[in-house]
């Protein structure tokens, strides 16, 4: 039977464990594979080289870029803290949109959308990358809808993942995708993680990422993450911060990129997510803890925030 072929872009000061959690994801699923095509995994580097990775570790590149023909199954293009130099190199770009033109899908890890976006493959798509290098890849790729918040994003045959292990969980996805979520969730347990998060689940907090030089943001946010079930309307959070509603409104878009209404509602459904995760406390008092007026209003905005109501949140992370 034919093999699944996969190829892994890597270039210097790429991460390793970005390459790793698909290389050695698809190992585990061709050990556990009974029927049904196997992956057949290539690094491929520009020459063949090998790379040096950011933890200083070095890998032997399997096949040179220049040499790959498809028809490829997989073309992933791994992140790392090199991906500008790799972004700015014509020759590894051309390559990635030439063999992207021969994958019936077409991925990147981290950092590596900055390779995909300089290669035109996330025009007028969503997606994803670390949510540190979120607000450069939207300013220097403004055709492309840019999503901090999930793991990963999967849009159409065009796949991005945020940093480092959720390469894990993408390719887990894929493994369900291929051969069942089965065989996925027999790979996650031998892998010893899980399955498996939701490509909408959170990086991280918004109250953990944004640190604000403005003492007065600062202030509103701890206000805010101490205070969700009080009166977090803007007056209230003027009055706290002893400015108009008004101007904290331009303070707070002005050194977070965000209202304070949205900092509200995405603190109170982190806070949500995190207690449906980690108690068994019913919906109900899920969203009277976290400020919401009844467990309807909590259901509205957490499917606007991850996609999925509430109950399915909680059957997913309990079964991980």
């Amino acid at each position: 039977m034919r093999a699944r072929r996969v190829v892994v872009v890597a270039y210097e000061d790429a991460e390793l464990l970005e390459i790793s959690s698909v290389t050695s994801t698809l190992a585990t699923a061709n050990d556990l594979i009974s029927d049904g095509r196997p992956y057949e995994v290539t690094l491929a580097t520009l020459g063949g080289g090998p790379v040096r990775c950011s933890s200083g570790l070095t890998l032997q590149g399997q096949a040179a870029l220049e040499d790959l023909r498809g028809p490829l199954d997989t073309l992933v293009v791994s992140g790392g803290w090199g991906h500008r130099r790799a972004a700015r190199s014509d020759l590894l770009v051309a390559h990635v949109r030439r063999l992207a033109r021969e994958s019936r899908r077409v991925a990147s890890v981290c950092t590596g959308s900055s390779v995909l976006a300089e290669a035109g493959l996330l025009e007028g798509r969503r997606a994803t990358t670390h949510w540190h290098f979120a607000r450069e890849l939207a300013e220097l790729h403004p055709g492309v809808s840019v999503d901090p918040a999930p793991i990963f994003v999967r849009d159409g045959a065009v796949s991005t993942s945020a940093g480092v292990t959720s390469a894990l969980d993408l390719t887990l996805d894929f493994v369900a995708e291929d051969h069942g979520p089965s065989l996925a969730r027999l790979v996650s347990r031998v892998l010893v993680t899980y399955f498996q998060r939701p490509g909408n689940q959170a990086q991280m907090s918004v109250l953990t990422t944004l640190d604000p030089e403005n003492l007065l943001v600062r202030g509103v946010l701890t206000h805010i993450r101490d205070h969700l079930d009080g009166d977090l309307s803007a007056s209230v959070l003027a009055r706290t911060a002893g400015v108009s509603a008004r101007h904290l409104h331009r303070l707070c878009l002005a050194h977070t990129g965000r209202t304070p209404a949205y900092l509200v509602r995405r603190a109170r459904v982190e806070a949500a997510a995190d207690l449906l995760e980690s108690t068994a406390l019913s919906v109900t008092e899920v969203a009277a803890r976290c400020g919401f007026g009844s467990a309807e209003t909590l259901r509205q905005v957490f499917v606007d925030f991850y996609a999925i109501p509430p109950s399915r949140f909680r059957a997913v992370h309990r079964r991980a």
